[in-house]
């Protein structure tokens, strides 16, 4: 070898030493780069020039070595340092951190990419972004708040501009009702005067209003095309909502009778015990007719239809004169324990739907134990049917705690409002008792509908999965953030920025939800910090210098021996 060779081996050591340098500057200049991974350099020596073969060993020769002069080193392998860096907190909401193996995948212009760095935040369309301005990829949610995996798209977080509801499920009564109170009986009887009709005969169901004349001589008509029946009772000393009612060509008797049961809101289907059915009937004598309408059993569904109650347009009076009486079996005389609550709920677009339940003591039992019907009824309620939305019953036993309930599942028409329809809500009266006390008292505890509320805040899972929540006290997920692996991930090519994108030796990239595909968990409000090691890195420094001097060294030393060697032959 000549000593020309010397001052090439000299500087692969030198342009091997440099590479270094440049590498540990570089982690030590991104020593607080967020999320950034640390490079390590590999050497590897350059080839070698044989000058004597080896020879192989046989009986009269023990065989020898070959003689090698290495050309020098050169670089074998620049390799990142994936390993996780420590992890702080920042108390922002859109910062995370991958706690493990994985990466966010992130989308642009330039395609999907890939990064440790979770410095997200929202733009002026609420979506999720690097600091770069790449989108944060991941999964989005439906209108119920599932998520849906399959093609990745921009993550979205609509703080203060999106709003949601809930609709009322389930709704929780607590209270105490007397079981000393007396057993309801009774119930209101209104009656009105009598009259006829235009031929002088019983008027029936099928009869038109038109058609109706009062018992006065001359008789005059009671109703007339076009006249509005004012409908405003009271149910319980409580104003039922007022109802109107148009008189056409072709309303009957039945039409007015349906009417006068719904706007008291009547519920005719309970089978009270000692009670005439409940509703509207007409009854006739001779030639003439009379309208009783008969309530409901307890107190608080005594019904009232004063001076105004109901009121036809056409005369400003009531064309029927109602007024407390007889059906012939037993007078107005509703009484017995009972107590109403009025309960409010929501439908699914946020609407709010009251409704009232009035609770009365039905019978009690020798020994011991009570039961009681309540009646559900609301204003809200859209069907042709009226305010009655349901009724049922509570058993008590001898301790007062309850046994057995029906009918608890109320099912309220939201049609024409916009809102899914019927709304059905379940009564729970669990935690409810009847024992002996000077009053009955029920409240509602809970229930788990919401008002129209706006997205105020969210939170980012372990799993990546987005829930927003709501000024209303909703929480729904909104979508949930992708994760992303590499069979090799020394094989991502480094973009700059904290970004990667896949290589050939990277191989396909494996996305999914965070901890799935090996992937570690997402922690929101936090920054993963750079996986430099300072104080190896200074090392590698001086290591790296005096490598960079020494081979520096072997130039110089032969330099001045091909000086001397020049100079000699002169």
């Amino acid at each position: 070898m000549s000593l020309a060779s010397s001052l090439f081996t000299g500087l692969t050591g030198l342009d091997t030493n440099q590479t270094w340098l440049n590498v540990v500057g570089n982690n030590i200049a991104n020593a607080n780069t967020t999320a950034f991974k640390a490079s390590n350099v590999s050497f590897s020596s350059q080839f070698y020039v044989t000058d004597r073969a080896s020879s192989a060993p046989n009986g009269n020769f023990g065989g020898t070595n070959s003689s090698q002069e290495g050309m020098g080193a050169q670089i074998a392998a620049i390799s990142t340092d994936y390993t996780p860096g420590q992890i702080q907190t920042t108390g922002v909401d859109t910062n995370m951190a991958i706690s493990g193996d994985g990466f966010f995948v992130v989308n642009s212009t330039s395609g999907q990419q890939f990064t440790r760095d979770g410095t997200f935040t929202l733009n002026g369309s609420h979506q999720l972004v690097t600091a770069g301005g790449e989108y944060v990829q991941g999964y989005g949610a439906d209108a119920s708040g599932n998520v849906v995996p399959g093609a990745l798209q921009n993550l979205t977080i609509p703080l203060g501009s999106q709003t949601d509801a809930a609709a009322t499920q389930n709704a929780t009564l607590q209270g105490n009702l007397n079981a000393g109170g007396t057993v309801a009986s009774g119930a209101t009887i209104l009656t009105s005067q009598a009259f006829t009709t235009a031929a002088g005969t019983a008027p029936t169901a099928a009869t038109d209003l038109t058609a109706l004349r009062s018992t006065a001589i001359p008789p005059t008509a009671l109703l007339g095309v076009g006249d509005v029946l004012t409908l405003a009772g009271t149910q319980g000393g409580r104003n039922l909502p007022s109802q109107s009612f148009t008189v056409t060509a072709t309303s009957t008797v039945a039409n007015l009778q349906n009417f006068l049961n719904q706007g008291l809101a009547i519920n005719t289907s309970v089978a009270e015990p000692g009670n005439p059915t409940p509703g509207t009937t007409l009854q006739t004598s001779g030639t003439t007719g009379q309208l009783t309408i008969i309530g409901n059993t307890g107190t608080e569904n005594a019904l009232t239809l004063g001076s105004q109650g109901l009121v036809d347009s056409a005369t400003g009076t009531n064309p029927f004169t109602m007024a407390a009486g007889t059906d012939g079996t037993f007078t107005d005389n509703p009484s017995g324990e009972s107590t109403n609550t009025t309960i409010s709920a929501y439908d699914s677009l946020g609407t709010p739907v009251t409704i009232n339940l009035t609770t009365v003591l039905e019978s009690t039992s020798p020994t011991g134990g009570d039961t009681w019907r309540f009646y559900a009824t609301s204003p809200d309620n859209l069907a042709n049917s009226g305010a009655v939305v349901g009724s049922g019953t509570l058993t008590y036993d001898s301790s007062g705690a309850l046994v057995s309930s029906t009918g608890t599942q109320l099912s309220i028409d939201r049609t024409g409002s916009g809102a899914q329809s019927p709304l059905n809500i379940n009564l729970n009266f669990a935690g409810t008792t009847a024992l002996a006390s000077t009053s009955s008292n029920l409240v509602m505890s809970t229930q788990d509908g919401e008002g129209i509320g706006s997205l105020t805040s969210f939170s980012v899972g372990g799993d990546g999965t987005i829930t927003g929540q709501f000024s209303n006290g909703l929480t729904k997920k909104l979508g949930q953030v992708a994760l992303a692996n590499f069979n090799n991930p020394n094989g991502l090519t480094a973009l700059g920025n904290n970004l990667y994108q896949t290589g050939p030796n990277s191989g396909t990239p494996l996305i999914g939800a965070a901890t799935a595909n090996g992937t570690g968990s997402v922690e929101s409000g936090a920054l993963e910090q750079s996986n430099v090691n300072l104080s190896k890195e200074f090392i590698n420094l001086i290591i790296a210098s005096t490598g960079f001097s020494a081979s520096s060294k072997v130039i110089s030393t032969s330099d001045q021996l091909l000086t001397q060697l020049l100079n000699s032959q002169i």
